[in-house]
């Protein structure tokens, strides 16, 4: 009996499904099977040769015939042609014609038929696998020929890394099928869509020469494909878009893809002020945002944001994935998939700015996710002056992508309708699989870094060749006059109906006084409104009632009993129940804890994420406490019987700048929920102070931006040296003006719970930079009553009660943790002529009520500032620029360049000689 015989009635097809199953788990196939694929393998990979090695090995068998043997030479040649077209499935991408201006520079796959055991005499054969790549059987002229048309024209993909074998078979089968072809009103729609890019830029280029505006030109396609991709988008459920771009381009997109009125755009160029009020500067007309509602070809309308961003152009990234997260958890809670965040890169800007790998490691994470955003690269090939062989060293620009197996396709800008397939194929892929998706459009930059830049100072070769082709919207509207598509009548009259349109929008634009301030995402913002220093140090009604504090502190002190966990954490809980419910001395957690449940109970989400937050750095706050068999987590503050909100909370991954970005956008959107970054260690903000430079500090005067975006950081000296004493308080102040944030320094449980519950029920909405405790979290003294709760208020200035102030000299002002020390010391001296003025909200500072605590002291004739922080450092500095009540005297050490001493023993010398100072003025 022919042993080979269960060969004869398989189907190509059938062989190549089982191989990838025996790649995939050698012992799922059955076992003759699995022994003639070991043969095949082994002949290839290690008898160095072509397959018919394999072949000549069977037919050299005793056992196996004639037949057979022809039988296992045109299988060995179907697998050879498998091999064949998984190469150019792997490599294609390698051989694509993507650049528009030059060949490209990369080293060439050997996809030669030699290669796989094949010759020219099989060109003419037939082979079953063609139906691999969806066509009927074929010869292998016919699948070559196929195979350059889908994988090496101006088209490309890269996938093959991908692990996943039904999204891998997915993308094959969607990318191979027959290519979509755009119909005649589709043609002329993408034209119109092209002449519009190409026509604004040349308006502008001959109405405001010189002037910066980081044209598009070069990849003018975006347009087009943007536009088709957005109606797609509404056809398939997405109501909300949330774009994030650097300035490349942004103008072009602002007023042909979001329709901007160009009046708007105009008066930018003009220099006209603002319409706004008093606080707003503005910022330059590429920075800016825009909310509006696009309506489709096909009647529906869709939501569309494009998010403000700075200089620092990867920055957006991060924070229109915190927006498109809040939108999902609030109002797309079931069906998250109908907001869509789409990141246009650069090139040089993708590869080079370490923040974009946060952003992709974030993608799949619980805390972050978004079901997948299109990221697309505006690829001119130079970074500013910069070639990109000296701007990377990966391949492609995009192989970050790698790091989520995300899918990249490469195109030619020159070629309109293949980006357009390629968004329209990226849009689908990730509709369907939730996940992120990458398009590395290659084009080219018309002009210099900017329009007044010279750019043939640094590639005069490159220049040389854009100095002399055509662009893209010239190419098409070529191929549709040759196709009889449209003619020269039709395509003059969408030029001359735009150029028409530009020319009345700058007449009216003209006819302005002012520009006028568009609100990004305004309708989110709908009863906030900006505030100025006097509702930031008001009173608010801040208490909450026993009956409501009791029936949150019952949830948040009771394990459910039916579970099991470690002995740590029942007793932690345990100790919390007793807290409030016998000492009425609630620690640091609990006020915390208290506070959160408190708003959830009025209405309010909380979201807090950052690195170890469940748990906290210092293990303290249990928020999320763990089963000891199952590992389940369970949310207390999710259990309230009066709950109304949620409580989120996330550990982050290992990074600063994207998860603050990301918690920031987070709050741009939602104004009622609490949300809250915390820094593993104050000074590991220092990550992240771009976004503290950029966005938090600045937003509200440049873009006219609300944001409640809190910030707990770390704070305090316990002789753990430079890194982890200071959360470098002084630069938050130095970046303080205007009104533009809160800086708070807080010293007791209750206190932070009115100051979180503050930044809820105000009808505005601040940053909040917080100096948050690490040695106070455990503090005995650092305790409030359930009184200060249900009775308090937010203190901007907590006076010394532990003085009669008719005794008082010295009245020192100090805020956080060195407050407790001071008054150590106090009662280790016995002194009874000095007084601890705690300052718990530094910014804005509350002059009126430090005014009213000086003159309960009519005798002191000594005012200090006293700080543990260097002189240098702290809010020394601050207190000289904006306090003047009294002269000052110093109280601290002197200016160091690195906030602590790296020695215990020094540190604490250091520190004893700064309180030693608080006590004798002639130190």
């Amino acid at each position: 009996m022919d042993r080979y015989s269960f060969l004869n009635a398989a189907h190509t097809a059938f062989f190549a499904d089982l191989y990838d199953q025996y790649l995939e788990s050698p012992d799922s196939v059955e076992p003759s099977w699995r022994a003639f694929f070991q043969g095949f393998d082994f002949a290839n990979e290690y008898n160095g040769g072509p397959v018919e090695q394999l072949s000549q090995a069977y037919t050299s068998s005793n056992s196996v015939g004639v037949d057979s043997s022809a039988q296992l030479g045109q299988l060995t040649k179907e697998f050879a042609v498998l091999k064949l077209i998984d190469a150019y499935r792997t490599y294609g991408h390698l051989l694509t014609k993507t650049n528009p201006l030059r060949d490209r520079k990369v080293e060439h796959p050997d996809l030669s038929l030699e290669k796989f055991g094949l010759s020219q005499a099989d060109l003419n054969v037939n082979f079953e696998a063609a139906k691999t790549i969806q066509l009927p059987t074929a010869t292998l002229g016919q699948i070559i020929a196929q195979l350059e048309k889908i994988y090496c024209t101006t088209l490309g993909i890269e996938y093959k890394y991908i692990t996943d074998e039904a999204t891998v078979q997915w993308i094959q089968n969607h990318y191979e099928a027959t290519e979509a072809k755009f119909d005649n009103e589709e043609k002329k729609e993408i034209l119109h869509k092209l002449i519009e890019a190409v026509s604004f830029e040349n308006f502008l280029n001959t109405k405001y020469v010189g002037q910066k505006r980081f044209s598009l030109e070069g990849l003018e396609a975006a347009i087009p494909a943007m536009d088709f991709m957005m109606d797609a988008a509404a056809d398939k459920g997405v109501e909300e878009i949330v774009v994030g771009m650097a300035h490349r381009g942004r103008l072009n997109v602002l007023a042909n893809v979001f329709h901007k009125p160009a009046q708007d755009i105009f008066a930018e160029f003009d220099g006209k002020d603002y319409d706004a009020v008093e606080g707003f500067d503005g910022d330059v007309k590429y920075h800016l945002g825009l909310t509006s509602t696009r309506k489709t070809r096909s009647g529906k309308e869709i939501h569309v944001n494009l998010t403000p961003n700075p200089s620092h152009l990867e920055t957006v990234g991060a924070v229109i994935e915190g927006i498109a997260r809040a939108k999902q958890d609030t109002v797309f809670v079931d069906q998250p998939s109908k907001v869509l965040p789409i990141a246009l890169h650069g090139d040089a800007a993708i590869s080079g700015q370490g923040i974009v790998y946060e952003i992709v490691q974030m993608a799949k994470l619980r805390g972050y996710k978004t079901e997948g955003t299109i990221h697309v690269v505006l690829n001119n090939q130079v970074g500013f002056t910069t070639n990109y062989s000296d701007g990377r060293s990966s391949t492609y620009s995009t192989d970050v992508a790698k790091v989520t197996q995300s899918p990249v396709l490469h195109v030619n800008a020159d070629d309109t309708e293949a980006a357009v397939r390629a968004f329209l194929f990226a849009l689908d892929y990730r509709m369907h699989f939730g996940t992120d998706v990458f398009i590395d459009l290659v084009g080219y930059r018309k002009y210099g870094h900017n329009e007044g830049d010279e750019p043939k100072f640094t590639q005069p070769i490159l220049y040389k060749l854009i100095s002399k082709h055509p662009n893209s919207r010239n190419i098409y509207n070529a191929r549709l006059l040759e196709d009889k598509v449209v003619d020269d009548a039709f395509v003059k009259s969408l030029e001359q109906q735009y150029k028409d349109a530009l020319e009345s929008e700058l007449s009216t634009s003209r006819e302005r006084e002012f520009a006028k301030v568009r609100t990004f995402m305004e309708e989110n913002w709908d009863g906030f409104n900006i505030a100025g220093r006097d509702k930031m140090v008001a009173d608010y009604v801040t208490k909450v009632s026993k009956e409501e504090l009791t029936a949150i502190a019952e949830v948040i002190t009771e394990l459910p009993g039916d579970k099991k966990f470690i002995n740590k954490v029942t007793r932690l809980i345990g100790d919390r129940k007793a807290m409030f419910f016998e000492k009425d001395a609630l620690d640091w957690a609990m006020g915390e804890l208290l506070a959160y449940g408190s708003l959830l109970t009025e209405g309010y989400d909380v979201r807090m994420s950052g690195q170890d937050v469940e748990r906290g750095t210092f293990s303290h706050r249990h928020a999320v406490v763990k089963t000891e068999d199952t590992e389940e987590s369970i949310i207390l503050l999710n259990q309230l019987k009066e709950q109304k909100g949620q409580m989120r909370i996330f550990n982050s991954l290992l990074a600063e700048y994207a998860v603050l970005g990301f918690e920031y956008g987070y709050a741009l959107t939602n104004p009622n929920t609490l949300t809250i970054w915390e820094a593993q260690f104050g000074d590991f903000s220092n990550g992240a102070q771009i976004m503290m430079d950029q966005y938090i500090s600045a937003a509200e005067d440049k873009w006219s931006n609300q944001n409640g975006i809190v910030m707990l950081l770390p704070h305090g000296y316990e002789n753990q040296g430079a890194e982890h004493s200071s959360a470098r308080l002084e630069r938050y102040l130095q970046l303080c003006a205007e009104s533009n944030m809160f800086v708070t320094n807080v010293t007791t449980p209750a206190n932070f719970f009115h100051l979180m519950r503050r930044q809820m029920i105000t009808d505005f909405r601040k940053p909040l930079i917080n100096m948050s405790p690490k040695s106070l979290l455990r503090h005995p003294a650092a305790v409030s009553s359930i009184s200060d709760f249900t009775d308090g208020k937010f203190q901007y200035v907590i006076d010394d009660a532990n003085v009669n102030a008719a005794d008082v000299k010295s009245v020192v002002l100090c805020s956080g943790k060195f407050y407790y020390d001071l008054v150590a010391k106090r009662e280790e001296l016995g002194r009874k002529d000095i007084a601890f003025v705690r300052i718990e909200q530094l910014f804005p500072l509350p002059i009126e009520q430090i005014a009213e605590v000086f003159a309960k002291y009519s005798k002191a004739d000594d005012f200090v500032w006293a700080q543990e922080e260097p002189k240098n450092m702290g809010a020394y500095g601050h207190m000289l620029m904006n306090f003047d009540l009294k002269p000052l005297r110093y109280a601290g050490n002197q200016a160091f360049s690195a906030p602590a001493s790296g020695s215990s023993v020094r540190s604490k010398k250091r520190y004893a000689e700064a309180i030693a100072k608080v006590f004798d003025k002639n130190l």
